[in-house]
């Protein structure tokens, strides 16, 4: 059951809605932050808009050793409030052998100026065998440096061998690509993820740069139908709202107005008439030979 905290937005009280995550075991907002680009903007404003983010209840920050000099960017924003945040970070497959995971989170722990990460995540699936990430996920959740591990990118093939070899209960999440017009992990992904206790959660929920614009017909009916709630937890969808903890990961914000745009999304709700005219326009399709993902 989803929890719900109050926070201010230009003089008005709205709710940010918060999940378990997975096996984590934590309550966290279903709406986060992502951190992907947010280095190549002005540094100063990230900042703030990453630190109004957490004001208004998106307490889920997201980065990845990928991500260039993010992780320095949020451990400025985060100062002194490091306990207010659910922090996650990536491996990436080419570091993902036991030794390269211990090391690579090392230097993410360095890089955010903090002793823990809430989650760590195999970035997408690499060479390494997983019994090898899968043991230095461990090993790093007895020393206290990770209090959870999942992953990203990964379809059902992928998340059986992991299951095999973490056993049940052990995933936290699968970080996966979702929005109106990629809806391939409906098919199988999300039902996996519900079945076995796993958090979904919902990167680029808007494309990455190539979706429709408002004045096209598809892109009036996600302005009309208010696209932001697309997916946050919509009566009528029992197939994506028993999905555990599903969570959108925002765009990151270039402003602090953004940010609370964002994160007003939490109290938006699709009811069945909206949600059927956004199939409509954005039809699921076909599943794809493969996972899609950036």
């Amino acid at each position: 059951m989803p929890n719900y905290t109050n926070v201010a937005i230009g003089g008005k009280t709205m709710t940010m809605k918060s999940r378990p995550f997975g096996s984590s075991k934590h309550a966290v907002s279903v709406i986060g932050q992502g951190t992907w680009y947010v280095d190549r903007g002005d540094r100063k404003d990230a900042i703030a808009a990453l630190r109004r983010g957490v004001d208004l209840g998106m307490t889920h920050i997201d980065t990845a050793e990928m991500y260039g000099d993010a992780e320095q960017v949020i451990a400025e924003a985060i100062a002194g409030r490091r306990d207010d945040i659910f922090l996650v970070s990536k491996v990436l497959p080419s570091n993902a052998s036991r030794r390269g995971t211990i090391t690579a989170c090392e230097r993410s722990l360095a890089r955010l100026n903090t002793d823990r990460l809430d989650c760590y995540l195999l970035h997408w699936r690499g060479s390494y065998p997983l019994d090898e990430t899968v043991a230095a996920f461990e090993e790093l959740a007895s020393a206290g440096k990770i209090r959870s591990w999942g992953v990203s990118n990964f379809d059902t093939d992928d998340l059986n061998e992991l299951l095999a070899v973490a056993g049940k209960g052990k995933i936290a999440c699968n970080q996966v690509l979702y929005h109106l017009q990629e809806r391939a992990i409906e098919h199988a992904v999300i039902p996996w993820c519900a079945q076995y206790g796993v958090a979904v959660v919902a990167y680029s929920p808007f494309g990455h740069n190539d979706f429709p614009s408002p004045r096209s017909k598809a892109g009036q009916a996600v302005a009309d139908h208010r696209r932001r709630a697309w997916r946050i937890g919509s009566p009528g969808r029992p197939e994506l709202s028993d999905a555990p903890g599903l969570r959108v990961r925002d765009p990151k914000a270039a402003s602090q107005e953004h940010a609370a745009d964002n994160a007003a999304a939490a109290n938006l709700t699709l009811g069945e008439n909206e949600i059927a005219a956004l199939d409509q326009a954005f039809p699921r399709g076909p599943k794809p030979r493969g996972l899609p993902m950036l």
